[in-house]
């Protein structure tokens, strides 16, 4: 045990808009690993919107000066009494699910994602903006050899949840797929439902974004509110605007689904029923299994998906949370945290 090591971490200070830095950067006591958990050296931490969310207040922080960042991969080195899952030196991943209680009967039936009292990487518990981090082994990942700590990181939890997405979407065997957004997890999702056999269309208001959803082999690429080409069998919406379900909703076929994929949306306007009549229907997306976080790691890597990053250095999360706050980040951003 490193008794007294000290490392570097931001810590969600006061949630305000990002502009008016809500982040602070501070020297902090490591953390020990506890009965059953691993301490983890962060090698690459992913930016995720919901730190932002988390950030600007949209989603209330569960503890004062949390440490946000929750697509964390590093490297084992510390074990906690009992942990054996893992060896010293072994590449592992901590992802948004950090706890479920295992007993609810959402956990007793494989739904641990509808838990009644789960716990959240970077929102209940500390994340991965930092040197260290610790995490249950039980729900930390193996990161596939396939890929790289800055290409593996946004797996973790736009890949993740973008999977989960996909699967709530229910696409049919070649269908058309409609992607309202195109940031970090949306831009995996494609690559994911492309391999499937799926015709993408891609809606986003930013021309790099459209740009790389046309690179990646999207059938088109179009601003938010546009409409697609062809009438959609499935679509998902990553862009946290309420504004957009009722452009997707009419933008289905009949039997359509549009799935949501955010933790946190503006207000939907008011819909006609005549946008959801003709069996169309839209469904959340809450979280994910750690059944859904092994079966996209091995899907990606047999692909494999190619994620695209921007990499700033630990000491410019905030920068990070900001350009993409105002959308200045293609693909998806992450933190370089050891030298």
């Amino acid at each position: 045990m490193n008794v007294g090591a000290m490392m570097r971490a931001w810590q969600v200070v006061s949630p305000r808009p990002i502009d008016d830095n809500p982040l602070e950067l501070v020297e902090m006591a490591a953390p020990d690993p506890g009965p059953g958990e691993i301490r983890v050296r962060v090698l690459v931490c992913g930016v995720c919107r919901t730190d932002l969310h988390i950030a600007e207040g949209e989603l209330a922080p569960h503890r004062d000066r949390i440490v946000p960042g929750h697509e964390v991969v590093g490297v084992v080195d510390e074990l906690g009494a009992g942990a054996g899952r893992f060896m010293i030196g072994d590449r592992v991943g901590i992802a948004w699910l950090r706890y479920t209680c295992g007993e609810c009967r959402w956990c007793r039936r494989g739904e641990e994602n509808l838990c009644v009292s789960p716990r959240f990487t970077g929102w209940d518990t500390d994340g991965g903006y930092a040197d260290f981090a610790v995490v249950d082994e039980r729900y930390a990942y193996r990161i596939p050899e396939a890929f790289g700590d800055e290409e593996a990181a946004p797996l973790l939890c736009a890949g993740i949840i973008g999977y989960r997405a996909l699967k709530r979407a229910e696409v049919p065997p070649g269908g058309r797929l409609g992607i309202y957004g195109f940031g970090g997890s949306a831009h995996l999702t494609a690559q994911v439902a492309l391999h499937g056999g799926a015709t993408v269309h891609v809606l986003t208001r930013s021309p790099q974004a459209q740009a790389l959803a046309l690179e990646l082999g999207c059938a088109s690429a179009s601003g938010a509110y546009d409409e697609p080409p062809d009438k959609l069998d499935a679509a998902i919406l990553f862009a946290p605007v309420g504004d957009l379900v009722p452009v997707a909703l009419r933008a289905l076929d009949r039997g359509g689904t549009l799935a949501i994929a955010g933790i946190h949306l503006t207000d939907i306007p008011i819909l006609e029923y005549s946008w959801l009549f003709q069996e169309r229907q839209i469904r959340s997306v809450t979280a994910n299994t750690r059944a859904d976080g092994e079966e996209l790691l091995d899907l990606a890597s047999r692909i494999p998906i190619r994620p695209t990053t921007t990499a700033y250095p630990l000491t410019a999360a905030d920068q990070a949370l900001t350009d993409l706050a105002h959308g200045r980040i293609n693909g998806a951003a992450v933190l370089r945290v050891a030298d």
